[in-house]
C-alpha cells in the first residue's frame, strides 16, 4: 500500500511525474525494444492493458520502491537471463461461438476441457488480437524462457500426449516469436534472438500399464523425452505407482518401480521434479537421484505450512544433488500476506537456509487474455460435473481472501526483480535466482549425443 500520508492515487501519480511510471500508451511489440535500454520505457509501465496495468499497480502498492530501486531492478531484469522454472505461455481468450456450439451439443467434459485448453493455449494461432496480447505479456515480463507445463495431471501416455501435442505446434507455428527449446543452448539462443523459448515439462511420468517388465513400462520415458519432454513430475497430488502425492494423508514413500523410474529419467536426460510429491516421497527422490532434481514451484514450510511447501529437511536433500527448489506464486501456498511481499519473504528464507545457488522461481501462474472476462460470461454454463481424481486438494488448501494476490500476476516478474534490489541482494544473486541457476540445472541433465534405446 502507499504511505499512510499518501492515497494510492496520489502514490502513483508521484511515479508517473518521476517519470518512472507513464500514463497508458501503445505496448511495445518484441522488434520494437530501443537498443539503449532506458527503464521508464519499460512495456510493463507503459502498457495501455487494463489487466497488465491493474497488476502493475498492485505489484507498485505493495513494493513502493524508491525511484533508485525501480530503476536498478528495471534494468537488472532487462539485462538478465530470466527463466520461470514451471509456468504457462500466455493464454487467449475462449473463443464464444465454439465453447457455446459445443456446450449445446452435448460435448462430454472430456471433450470440453480438451477444447477449453486447445482454445486458451492455442487462440493466438487464430486470432491476431490474441497474438499481440501474447507478444505484450512476454514483453512485459522479460521472461526468456519458461518450463511450460505440456502435460496433464497423469500417467496416460495418450492424456500427457495431448497437452505436449498442442505447444509442439504453438512453438512451432509461432516462429516469430517463440522457440521449441529441445537443449539448454536453445535457451540462451532465444535471448540472443530476440524470442521466447518453450522448453517443455509433464505433470507425470508417463506410464502404460502392461507390467511385463520394468523396462517396458519405463519405456515411455524416453519416448516423450525424443518428443521433448525436459522435466517430469514423479506424482501429482494423488498417490500413484511411483509414490505419494502430497496431499495423501498417508505420507508414503518412494516405491521400487518409482526408484527404476528415477533412475530411467536420470539415464535418458529428464529432470527430475517432486513439486506435488509428498514430503517423504520428494525425500526419498532426492536420495535416489544421481543428477541435480527439483521441486520446480513450491514454496518453504519452514515459513509457513502448506501441503505444496517443502519442509527444511527435503529441500536440503534436494539441495544436496546440485538441485534447486522454484518458489511460486500461489498466494495460498505462500500464506502471510499473499502477495509480492510474501513471496520475496519465501525467497529470502530460502537464500538464509540452504544458498542462493539453490534458488529460482517457478510461478505456476499464466497470463490470461485481457478478452476473456467478457468472453466467459458469454458461454452458457456447463452441467455440474463430479471432481476428477488427480485433484485431490484437502478442504481449505487452496481458499482464502488474498486482497494484494493480484500483485503475483505474470507479467510481473520485473516488479520481483525490484523487490530483490530493495531487499539487499547483490546483482549476482539476483540473477542466479533470476535463470542461472535453472539453467544450470538444466545443463546437468542435458545429455548429447542421443541416448541409447535401452539400458
Amino acid at each position: 500500500m502507499p504511505p499512510p500520508s499518501l492515497p494510492r492515487r496520489q502514490w502513483l501519480s508521484t511515479l508517473v511525474a518521476a517519470g518512472l511510471v507513464r500514463a497508458p500508451a501503445p505496448a511495445l511489440a518484441f522488434a520494437e525494444e530501443p537498443d539503449v535500454f532506458l527503464p521508464q520505457r519499460h512495456p510493463l509501465l507503459i502498457t495501455d492493458n487494463p489487466v497488465i496495468a491493474a497488476a502493475r499497480d498492485a505489484g507498485l502498492a505493495v513494493l513502493q520502491p524508491s525511484q533508485a530501486d525501480l530503476h536498478r531492478g528495471l534494468t537488472l531484469h532487462h539485462e538478465s537471463f530470466v527463466f520461470d522454472f514451471y509456468g504457462f505461455a500466455p493464454r487467449a481468450a475462449l473463443d464464444v461461438g465454439r465453447m457455446t456450439a459445443a456446450i449445446q451439443a452435448g460435448a462430454s467434459p472430456q471433450e470440453l476441457d480438451d477444447l477449453t485448453e486447445e482454445l486458451a493455449m492455442l487462440g493466438a494461432l487464430q486470432q491476431p488480437a490474441e497474438r499481440r496480447e501474447l507478444a505484450e505479456a512476454f514483453a512485459c515480463s522479460g521472461v526468456t524462457a519458461l518450463f511450460q507445463n505440456a502435460g496433464e495431471e497423469s500417467q496416460d501416455p495418450l492424456r500427457l500426449l495431448k497437452r505436449l501435442a498442442r505447444f509442439t505446434h504453438l512453438g512451432d507455428q509461432l516462429r516469430e516469436h517463440l522457440v521449441r527449446a529441445t537443449a539448454p543452448d536453445d535457451l540462451t539462443a532465444a535471448r540472443t534472438t530476440g524470442k521466447h523459448a518453450l522448453y517443455l515439462t509433464g505433470n507425470g511420468v508417463p506410464l502404460r500399464g502392461q507390467f511385463q517388465t520394468v523396462e517396458e513400462e519405463l519405456g515411455s520415458i524416453r519416448l516423450f523425452h525424443q518428443l521433448g519432454l525436459r522435466m517430469m513430475h514423479v506424482t501429482y497430488n494423488r498417490r500413484n505407482l511411483l509414490g505419494d502425492g502430497c496431499a495423501e494423508k498417508s505420507n508414503g514413500g518412494l516405491s521400487d518401480l518409482g526408484r527404476a523410474a528415477i533412475a530411467e529419467m536420470n539415464r535418458v536426460g529428464v529432470i527430475v521434479d517432486v513439486a506435488h510429491s509428498g514430503w517423504r516421497t520428494s525425500l526419498e527422490a532426492a536420495q535416489a537421484s544421481t543428477r541435480p532434481m527439483v521441486a520446480s514451484h513450491t514454496t518453504c514450510a519452514g515459513l509457513q505450512h502448506h501441503i505444496r511447501a517443502k519442509p527444511d529437511e527435503v529441500v536440503q536433500a534436494i539441495c544436496e544433488t546440485g538441485g534447486l527448489i522454484g518458489i511460486c506464486w500461489i498466494a495460498p501456498f505462500l500464506q502471510g500476506t499473499g502477495d509480492l511481499a510474501a513471496l520475496l519473504d519465501h525467497i529470502d528464507y530460502a537464500i538464509r537456509r540452504f544458498g542462493s545457488e539453490h534458488v529460482a522461481v517457478g510461478t505456476d501462474v499464466a497470463h490470461l487474455s485481457q478478452h476473456n472476462a467478457a468472453a466467459v460470461k458469454q458461454i452458457p454454463p456447463r452441467a455440474p460435473s463430479r471432481t476428477r481424481y488427480e485433484a485431490l486438494w484437502p478442504e481449505g488448501a487452496l481458499g482464502g481472501n488474498w486482497p494484494r494476490a493480484n500483485s503475483l500476476a505474470w507479467t510481473n516478474w520485473p516488479l520481483l526483480t525490484v523487490g530483490l534490489v530493495q531487499r539487499g541482494h547483490s546483482d549476482g544473486t539476483i540473477r542466479r535466482i533470476l535463470g542461472e541457476n535453472a539453467l544450470r540445472v538444466c545443463r546437468a541433465n542435458h545429455l548429447a549425443p542421443a541416448n541409447p534405446a535401452t539400458p
